[in-house]
Order: structure tokens, then C-alpha cells, then sequence
């Protein structure tokens, strides 16, 4: 009999394979593993794990349901709580939230929350069943309760979509504004095909908009439309949940060269513009021989990923720090060893070196050692005099983090902003220093998790949902 204590690993494609496609790389349970897992959890009274969920789902309940083999239950009593449980399941950092607080985490084997999670939305979505709460918002449409009002949501990433979602089960009428083509903000244009594909993303989409929220494409709020006009078309509250998508660069010599990416350009130029399957779709992109990706975190593996899957003939990720320092989650990592990414760590760039035609050529390195911790309680690196040295490359992508994009706040002088131009936000109730102006996710935290800017956009939703009751 198989002990307690063992856990289902989700099974995946063999690194061999996945490597020549874009195909999602984890596989998801079958029937029978997901009860196996399921019988793991020990249905604890006081449920520490939902104390590491942002959105609180209630994780004991919905695993005991998927024990009694009642799957479309577990999968409405998720959605109770989390709009999107299958990207969830798929891109959330469940080992460091939820699963970190399981009893069973002490001995290494926390129960795969996000695996069942994902198995119970992937079930309902492939069953073709209507998640109930459409059905209950049908009839909120016809009978919208008093203090029902217009709200407009800035942006449709994953802060956004729970906003809205949340608003229009309150009864709110709510409509999306996103600047880009598609709809998804970085869940589109930054996760790539093989983490999350998007065939995923749409149907969790079409999920909000079966709500009554309404989609609106190509308008960027600043620029196309300003917050000021949005209240005189009758919009009574806003909430912005733009990102943070403005790159970061090393501001190092070389940066302007052909064959120098940000990583927003390069996943973008992939996902959103599926430069992956060019031809077919008109979006050329220089993939290279010899890659390099700066950065250790999720957005630098893939990065890293995608290159492998592009054709490169070698890809090195080059990291300031040790493996242990890395911010990437651990299945990532795995993932990007197994399918051929080599790790150049404690090592950094100090120049990009370029042919005579102005394409890169190379990178000049320095070899770092690791001090005193610095205010991320990281050790910081420091450089090993007499270490330099190059990489022959062809292709540089910069992945070191990102910033916040300025225009909605341009044109909004009275949102307050900080010295790095993030907005200012009750981080209980989004509330910002403008009446009925709500704010969550990166553009006030800067980049972090997608469930953490869930949770933002629910508990920004019930504020708002308080406001327009006190108006």
C-alpha cells in the first residue's frame, strides 16, 4: 500500500521531446492520481494552508470533495473564491503560499495544492459544464441590486480579470479596458505557450466575460481616453491594474547592439505576436546560436525556454549569485537544466561586445563572489578582481526585472505615485489618493506573483463595492 506520505508527481513531457515544441510541458493528473493526492491531505480543522492563499479558496474543502470523487463540486467550490483556478494551478508559486503552510510540508511533502487545483478546473472546462456562478450572475444582471454601478477596469492581466469578476457577481456593469489586441496583460504576452497555453487563458476569459463584463480592446487609458473622461461616460469607480511592463536594462556598454533584447520584447514578439510559429503568423524574430539571459528569475527561464524551443544551439543563463539565491521557482529551474540551459552563475556582465556590422559578438563577463546580505536578505555579489572574461554569443536577453508603465498616472496628476512611479495604495483596499480610484497588482507592488495580484483585485473589488454602497 502506498504510504501517506508519498506524493503524486504530475507527469511531463520527456525533456527531449518538449524541447522541439511549444506544447504545455506538464501533463496534469488523471483521475486516478488526483484522488491518490487528494486522499493525502489530512483535512486539517484549522487549515493553515488557506492562510498562504491570497484569495483564500477554502483548499480542505475542495480536496475533500475530489476524495468523494465529486469533481464539478471541487471545482465550483474554488471558484467560489479564485476567477482563474486554472492558471493558477499552472503558473502560481503554490510551494512557497498555500503548500508551504500544509502540516505535511515539514516532512517535504506538502500536499500538490496547485496540481488539484488545476485537475479540478481542467475537468469542469473539458465536461463543457457552466461554472455556476454565470448562472447566478444572469439573473444579478436582470435584478442589479440599488448601489449597482459603472465601473471601468484599467488593464485585463490578472489583478484586472478578478476585479471584474468579483464586481459583476456583486452586480456591478463593468467593462475592461485593455491597450493591447488580446486580452490577458501579461498572462498573454509574457507566460509562454509551454507553461500556460492560451487556448487556457481564453476559456478563463470567456469565464469573466460570461459574468456580464465587457471587453474592450486597443484603448489605453492616458493616451486614447483619460480617467477624468471615463467618469463623465458615467464610470462611478476605477480600478487600475496596468502592471508593471516597462523594462529594465544593465545600462552597460554594448546594450543598443542588433541581437540585444528586453525580455518583455522577446516573450512578447513569441506569445502575444506568436513569432513561434512563424511563418504562418507574419512576426520574424532573431532567435540565434548562442543565446544569453540575464536574470535568475521566472521571466529569465522563459526566456531561457523559449530560446531552447526557437532553435538556439546553446542558451546560457548568466546569474550575478549562486543557484540558492535564484527567485525562480524550483520547477522552472528543473525544467530549464533538463532541456539544455547552461548555468553561468555568480558571474555578470560588464560589456557587450559587437561586430562590424554593430550585431553582437560577445559578452564580457566579471566572476562574482558573495558578501554581506543586502536588503533583500540576499548575499550580495561582489567581483572577483582579475576574473574578466568573454562569452561568444550572437543574442543577449536582459531579464532583471521591470517597472512600472507612467501613463495612466501622466494623465491622472491627482493618483499619488511613488519616487519609482508606482501607485500609492491602501494595500487592504486599493483605495488611492483619488476618490473612487482604486489601484492592485504590480503597478502598486511592482512584479510579483500572479495570485498575489489576484488577491489585490478581489479585496479591491470589495472596497469598491463598499464605496459605491456609502455613495
Amino acid at each position: 500500500m502506498r504510504a501517506r506520505q508519498d506524493r503524486v508527481e504530475m507527469p511531463k513531457q520527456d525533456p527531449d521531446v518538449r524541447r522541439n515544441n511549444f506544447d504545455e510541458v506538464a501533463l496534469g493528473y488523471n483521475m486516478a492520481q488526483a484522488a491518490a493526492e487528494a486522499s493525502r491531505c489530512l483535512s486539517c480543522r484549522n487549515k493553515p494552508c488557506v492562510s498562504g492563499c491570497p484569495v483564500s479558496v477554502d483548499i480542505p474543502a475542495f480536496i475533500a470533495l475530489v476524495k468523494e470523487g465529486r469533481i464539478e463540486e471541487a471545482a465550483e467550490k474554488v471558484k467560489e473564491k479564485n476567477s482563474l483556478p486554472a492558471i493558477c494551478g499552472r503558473v502560481c508559486p503554490q510551494e512557497d503560499q498555500c503548500e508551504a503552510r500544509c502540516v505535511l510540508a515539514k516532512s517535504g511533502k506538502a500536499v500538490a495544492i496547485g496540481a488539484l487545483e488545476r485537475f479540478v478546473a481542467d475537468y469542469l472546462r473539458e465536461k463543457g459544464d457552466r461554472p455556476r456562478q454565470a448562472e447566478m450572475t444572469s439573473g444579478a444582471k436582470r435584478n442589479r441590486p440599488p448601489h449597482a454601478a459603472k465601473v471601468a477596469v484599467v488593464g485585463s492581466g490578472p489583478a484586472g480579470l478578478t476585479a471584474a469578476a468579483d464586481l459583476a457577481l456583486m452586480g456591478h456593469e463593468v467593462t475592461v479596458f485593455e491597450s493591447l489586441h488580446a486580452f490577458g496583460g501579461v498572462l498573454r504576452y509574457g507566460i509562454p505557450e509551454f507553461r500556460l497555453p492560451k487556448a487556457i487563458l481564453d476559456h478563463e476569459i470567456d469565464y469573466v466575460r460570461s459574468l456580464g463584463v465587457e471587453f474592450v480592446p486597443n484603448v489605453i487609458v492616458g493616451k486614447t481616453i483619460t480617467a477624468e473622461e471615463l467618469r463623465t461616460q458615467g464610470y462611478r469607480a476605477i480600478f487600475v491594474g496596468t502592471g508593471a511592463g516597462l523594462p529594465h536594462f544593465l545600462n552597460i556598454p554594448g546594450e543598443s547592439l542588433v541581437g540585444v533584447y528586453s525580455a518583455n520584447e522577446y516573450l512578447t514578439r513569441s506569445n502575444l505576436m506568436k513569432a513561434y510559429r512563424f511563418p504562418e503568423y507574419h512576426t520574424p524574430m532573431r532567435s540565434g546560436d548562442r543565446v544569453a539571459v540575464i536574470g535568475g528569475g521566472n521571466v529569465a527561464m522563459d526566456a531561457a525556454r523559449t530560446a531552447v524551443r526557437l532553435g538556439a544551439k546553446e542558451v546560457f543563463l548568466v546569474y550575478r549569485r549562486s543557484r540558492a539565491e535564484m527567485p525562480a521557482r524550483l520547477e522552472e529551474v528543473v525544467n530549464a537544466e533538463e532541456e539544455g540551459v547552461k548555468f553561468m552563475l555568480l558571474t555578470n556582465p560588464v560589456r557587450i561586445l559587437g561586430d562590424e556590422n554593430g550585431a553582437v559578438r560577445a559578452i564580457e563577463c566579471v566572476r562574482m563572489e558573495l558578501g554581506e546580505p543586502d536588503s533583500s536578505g540576499r548575499r550580495r555579489p561582489v567581483p572577483v578582481q582579475g576574473s574578466e572574461h568573454t562569452l561568444d554569443v550572437d543574442t543577449v536577453i536582459v531579464a532583471i526585472g521591470q517597472g512600472p508603465n507612467t501613463l495612466f498616472t501622466q494623465s491622472a496628476p491627482e493618483v499619488a505615485t511613488d519616487r519609482r512611479g508606482y501607485i500609492i495604495a491602501d494595500c487592504e483596499t486599493g483605495a488611492t489618493s483619488a476618490e473612487g480610484l482604486y489601484a492592485g497588482g504590480d503597478i502598486v507592488t511592482g512584479a510579483a506573483t500572479v495570485i498575489a495580484a489576484m488577491g489585490a483585485g478581489r479585496r479591491a473589488a470589495a472596497a469598491i463595492d463598499q464605496y459605491l454602497r456609502s455613495c
